[in-house]
């Protein structure tokens, strides 16, 4: 059985684990976690609370998501329940467009797929909800009315595009540079920045239900913009969007079932990766040692491989996730392995992405949307304060793939909560955010708890390492130089990153001993608090 240690701290950057008895809530952005416990002080569940801290975080964190988001959730209720609101790409995309490409771009129309995040919203809300469903959106329209200031990584990540997004010279990225590049610049940490349309936008979507996104007039305006600026998305592409009540997939590892969103997520990467990690007596070498590093960089590159080549729209994979799982597969995949490095190609970007976990009594609810890689596509419908994703950057344009692009089809999706089990009972929600960095994370984070024994908050600070492509590894600068030199006679091309953003954020509650356990880790601006 898990047995977390609540006294030891091993990594000197580790803050002590959140306790509280009734509920509990954690966010990569303080204003969004303190928007989910109002919701608590005001009498809501943990599904209002959850709703509330996505919906602030498309204001407090506009570099990682937004109202033109994508998200995906996972809530224990007494069983588990998955939601995939995902959406697709227009019916009306133009194929001969992207010939000229060797990779969907970043920017523009041609990567839009229909936001979901406002369809996830209201359906968590419809099943579970509590308060009234405008009472969820008044402190997020509280801080794009009224400004807030910036955070430090939110501000170090707004920054980070300011070129590329300024240097845009088309008509359709002209209200996206006037709303978050005001002074032609990123707002400066603790600069306080604000957006009355977006205030406005989200007013909107309270009072009509999220009704007005889909199928009233921002709809319309959204297909409005669209067609005026070259861009593809149209009313019936909104009206026909619906999110999908899904059956969660599992893995056990070590007497703990791990549960993750199946395709077209890559969560199922991280089981697999579980699946085959699973054959090694991990436990038998510490925890930063070469063998424990070699061993886990080896089996995410397998399971890697089989995601980027049969993950896809579920309605488009040639295997099923059953055959993926199953375990004598992994046995297979596992005597690949050897004391060498083996060589992986990955073409995925890295993406921006919020995480965030809630917990009550009765429920507990892992939750995730994001608008893709590096702030978005660049659009911004004028006057809503609606960032459009670019999850379209997912497909490939390879001819003959599961996951190439085409017209009203899902893409690969990056983003994934996970949940934890153990023996039927709920141990809680998880989740690190980052683009393909996730379901690494997510296998860390496991390997942490069940193979060491750490606290949620120790198994989140933990050194980490990222697989990148061919040989190429990023560890974590607070890796031990020891275990890099050691990787790097093993044959792995090591790279130290200093700067933490490049191997994720994460969130976590667990219950332990009729208490719940909440963690937030230092690499964002993240905060954690119980009750």
């Amino acid at each position: 059985m898990y047995s977390p240690s609540l006294t030891e701290y091993p990594y000197p950057s580790s803050r002590r684990v959140i306790l509280g008895k009734n509920y509990a809530a954690a966010t990569s952005q303080p204003l969004a976690t303190l928007a989910g416990m109002e919701m608590f002080l005001a009498g809501g569940n943990a599904v209002d609370a959850a709703i509330a801290m996505a919906i602030t975080l498309t204001v407090v964190e506009p570099t990682s998501n937004g109202i033109g988001s994508d998200a995906f959730a996972i809530v224990w209720d007494g069983q588990l329940h998955g939601l995939n609101a995902s959406g697709r790409s227009s019916q009306s995309l133009d194929m001969k467009e992207l010939e000229e490409f060797d990779r969907v771009p970043q920017l523009g129309w041609l990567p839009v797929t229909v936001p979901g995040a406002v369809s996830a919203w209201r359906a968590l809300w419809e099943r579970w909800g509590k308060l009234p469903f405008e009472q969820l959106f008044e402190p997020a329209i509280r801080h794009a009315e009224q400004g807030y200031p910036v955070s430090p990584e939110t501000a170090r990540a707004w920054k980070s595009v300011e070129q590329l997004f300024l240097s845009q010279t088309g008509t359709e990225f002209s209200a996206f540079q006037t709303t978050f590049f005001p002074n032609d610049r990123a707002p400066h940490p603790g600069e306080v920045w604000g957006s009355p349309n977006h205030a406005a936008t989200l007013r909107e979507i309270a009072r009509t239900g999220g009704e007005s996104f889909y199928q009233g007039s921002l709809a319309q305006h959204m297909a409005n913009f669209a067609s005026d600026t070259g861009g593809y998305l149209t009313t019936a592409d909104l009206a026909t969007h619906q999110p999908n009540w899904v059956q969660p997939l599992s893995t056990d590892y070590r007497g703990l079932t791990v549960w993750e969103i199946p395709p077209n997520g890559q969560g199922i990467a991280a089981l697999m990766a579980l699946n085959i990690l699973e054959g090694f007596d991990l436990a038998k070498y510490p925890r930063d040692s070469v063998t424990s590093f070699h061993w886990q960089l080896e089996a995410m590159k397998l399971a890697f491989a089989d995601a980027h080549q049969h993950v896809a729209d579920p309605d488009w994979m040639q295997v099923t996730p059953a055959q993926l799982l199953d375990k004598q597969y992994a046995t297979q995949r596992r005597s690949l392995i050897g004391d060498r490095a083996s060589f992986f190609q990955s073409g995925l970007p890295t993406g921006g992405t919020v995480y965030l976990a809630t917990a009550d009594q009765d429920l507990m609810v892992s939750f995730i949307q994001s608008n893709y890689e590096g702030f978005g596509s660049g659009i911004l419908i004028p006057e809503t304060g609606i960032a459009l994703q670019n999850r379209g950057t997912g497909f490939t344009l390879q001819a003959g793939h599961p996951n190439q692009i085409a017209p009203g089809k899902r893409s690969f999706h990056t983003i994934i909560p996970g949940f934890l089990t153990q023996g039927h009972q709920p141990l809680g929600p998880f989740g690190v955010m980052g683009g393909h960095m996730q379901p690494q994370g997510h296998l860390q984070v496991v390997v942490n708890l069940m193979d060491y024994g750490m606290n949620p908050q120790v198994a989140l600070d933990a050194p980490r390492w990222q697989v990148i492509a061919g040989k190429n590894i990023w560890l974590e600068q607070s890796v031990p130089r020891s275990v890099a030199l050691a990787l790097s006679d093993r044959g792995h091309a090591i790279q130290i990153r200093a700067d933490g953003r490049n191997f994720g954020k994460g969130q976590m509650i667990l219950r332990h001993r009729g208490s719940l356990m909440a963690a937030s880790e230092p690499r964002a601006d993240g905060l954690a608090l119980a009750g």
